[in-house]
């Protein structure tokens, strides 16, 4: 038998067309991400019964608090606050070494930057983590407790040199000041999804977090 017509063939409108490249596209973006596609906050799903991922916004505002406090050439450990470490990579700022200290090994993506972290055991950490050898620490306990902010705290003094930014609820105020010496900023941080608690933000140092935007 002979081939088909040409005619005979069916044929994808202009529009149908390069929707179906707009599809094929999205499928390898997700399938193998690339570039700075890779950092973007919420490439990693959050899990909805134990992970609250900061918005967009809030993401940003931390990475440039992090970026002006730890200056040019600073290293950064962000303790269990993953979306702020995406965001400093996704600036692509290259002069500033930073660590994600993180429970969820699906970050172990990022390769030698990702530290396994699990709060209930504070201070194992790989031998190649000095002590005080981070400018500056973001932390954010993963659990609104006393027990998980005093062991977490016992990480933060382990990393940072000096400046501490930590990020949990209004209600644990008073222990922050007392384990960490920390205040609590203007600044209110904002989640993807609605927290049942107050949430803020408290550091050692001069912030912007604590001025006006």
């Amino acid at each position: 038998m002979s081939d088909l017509e040409d005619d005979d063939v069916p044929q994808l409108s202009s529009h149908a067309l390069a929707a179906l490249q707009e599809f094929y596209a999205e499928q390898k973006q997700h399938t193998n991400p690339c570039g700075d596609e890779k950092y973007s906050v919420g490439r990693i799903e959050e899990n909805w019964l134990s992970q609250f991922w900061y918005s967009e916004e809030t993401a940003l505002r931390l990475a440039r608090e992090v970026i002006a406090a730890a200056g040019e050439g600073g290293r950064v450990a962000c303790v269990s606050t993953p979306t702020v470490y995406q965001k400093l990579r996704e600036l692509r700022r290259e002069d500033m070494a930073v660590c994600v200290f993180e429970y969820d090994r699906r970050f172990a993506a990022y390769g030698e930057e990702f530290v396994f972290y699990d709060y209930s055991n504070p201070l194992d950490l790989p031998e190649s983590i000095a002590a005080h050898s981070f400018h500056l620490v973001i932390a954010d306990p993963p659990y609104l407790s006393e027990e998980c902010l005093r062991k977490t705290s016992e990480t933060i003094k382990y990393l940072t040199q000096g400046k501490i930014l930590l990020c949990t609820g209004a209600v644990m105020e008073e222990e922050a000041a007392k384990l960490l010496g920390v205040k609590m900023c203007k600044f209110i941080p904002e989640h993807t999804r609605t927290l049942a608690n107050e949430f803020r933000c408290y550091v050692n140092y001069d912030s912007g977090l604590d001025r006006d935007v």
